[in-house]
């Protein structure tokens, strides 16, 4: 039980430090939908969000009101549809038509976001992988809500570079097929490696075919009050900044705990997971990268940066295990550029470079995340980039992820707005050195040593 104190505290957290509950996510298996016939299975897909789904966000919105706690999204994830649309789908066109449905039904229930277009392909494609990752640019420019994710290695299997290369061209494909809105399709789209079956947040969330029929996460996020925490003992050593990050995150989890389970209890639907990453918005006071600046740093890209978020990613999963019985998805530190108000100075101010990010990414909980980069980047540039990211989630054995934008007709300098959470970002130069001959080389690059533990 919750005493008064710890009520009042929460309540400022709420009110004063950006606290908030940022998504509950709705998974929901498709794979009793799987039929030969097409409309049969955009039927199947249909009937059966709509009946899981249809008190999602009214329940969420009653919570909110009775608790106090702000729920700022409201999703749901499906089975990837590379596996539920093979035995219908003969081309992309035909993927595109999943698409659409997952679009209206997300819009009938209300939910901002759909994700679990996707396919995992870390090791090799079937057809119908190939067909819906060669959908993707029309999928997502012909709907508002679908997000998209493609898994192209792990650590047991390797790196599949024949995937990799065709994500950098489909990435620039989605990139030209949205350039009215800045490449926005980009946004909601991710290329993974080690991508887990139960993330709450998108764009990368899918309903993994290990879990159940239909389940409840939850992403919490408080940045905010991480900080201001930190404000308290500015003059204190390792030990008790430690201390101070994992309390803190302790009582953030809580609060998502608290959410999960009676979101669970009203909608009858299993609780799965809470995802205690520490995700920003472009709202001032919500940055991970100014809990980073409280640490000790001028700017974010400054030397000991990779040590700081290190520390911050690790002292965050240390609070928020003890907080929840069942911790998973991403957790840890996102550190997306363009929903970061913090990390978006530094870019400005020119402490912050791609390259200074893949170092981070080493230790956080994501990876290359809302980049902008120029509209003429190459193809193979865009595959070199996902190759080095994923590498280095396979060799050390951690989910990391890529989600750029190149925005065609703009280059390094310039700005791009994308709107509330997804924020606005300065386009970051890209090294232009070729790697096309590297990307071209197709095959695998096989799973490192250390993950053969049988």
């Amino acid at each position: 039980m919750l005493n008064i104190l710890e009520v009042s505290e929460t309540n400022k957290m709420i009110e004063e430090e950006n606290l908030d509950v940022r998504t509950i996510t709705l998974g929901i298996s498709l794979l009793d939908c799987i039929d030969s016939d097409l409309d049969k299975v955009n039927k199947n897909i249909y009937e059966k969000i709509k009946r899981l789904a249809k008190d999602l966000v009214p329940t969420g919105q009653e919570i909110e009101k009775e608790f106090g706690i702000p729920i700022v999204n409201k999703r749901i994830s499906v089975t990837p549809i590379a596996l539920v649309g093979a035995s219908a789908c003969k081309k992309p066109e035909d993927f595109v038509t999943i698409a659409k449905t997952l679009d209206k039904v997300a819009k009938e229930v209300g939910v901002n976001f759909i994700g679990g277009y996707s396919a995992l392909v870390s090791k090799g494609m079937t057809k119908a992988e190939e067909n819906l990752i060669r959908s993707i640019p029309e999928a997502l420019a012909s709907t508002e809500r679908v997000c998209s994710s493609i898994n192209v290695g792990s650590t047991k299997t390797g790196l599949n570079m024949d995937a990799v290369k065709l994500m950098g061209e489909i990435v620039l494909e989605t990139a030209n097929a949205t350039k009215e809105d800045d490449g926005l399709g980009c946004a909601k789209l991710v290329v993974f490696c080690n991508a887990p079956d139960d993330n709450p947040f998108m764009a990368g969330a899918f309903h993994g075919v290990t879990e159940a029929d239909a389940i409840i996460n939850v992403g919490v996020s408080g940045p905010g009050v991480v900080r201001t925490a930190l404000t308290k003992v500015r003059d204190a050593d390792f030990e008790v900044l430690c201390e101070t990050i994992k309390k803190t995150a302790f009582k953030v989890t809580r609060v998502g705990q608290l959410v999960a389970k009676e979101a669970s209890k009203r909608l009858g639907i299993p609780f799965g997971i809470i995802d205690l990453s520490l995700a920003p918005t472009p709202a001032i006071g919500d940055s991970v990268a100014d809990i980073l600046q409280e640490i000790g740093l001028e700017r974010v890209g400054a030397p000991g940066t990779t040590a700081a978020l290190a520390l911050l990613n690790d002292q965050v999963k240390k609070g928020g295990v003890m907080a929840s019985s069942y911790v998973g998805g991403l957790s840890g530190a996102f550190i997306p550029v363009s929903e970061d108000q913090g990390m978006i100075d530094s870019v400005t101010a020119g402490a912050l470079t791609i390259e200074k990010l893949e170092a981070m990414t080493c230790v956080c909980s994501v990876g290359l995340d809302m980049i902008a980069i120029p509209g003429d980047t190459s193809a193979a540039t865009i595959s070199g980039i996902i190759a080095d990211e994923s590498a280095i989630g396979m060799i050390n054995q951690k989910t990391t992820a890529v989600r750029v934008i190149p925005v065609i007709g703009k280059g390094v300098g310039e700005t791009v707005e994308f709107g509330g959470l997804l924020g606005y970002a300065p386009i970051m130069p890209v090294n232009t050195f070729s790697c096309e001959a590297f990307v071209n080389r197709g095959g695998r690059i096989p799973a490192p040593i250390h993950s053969f533990k049988n």
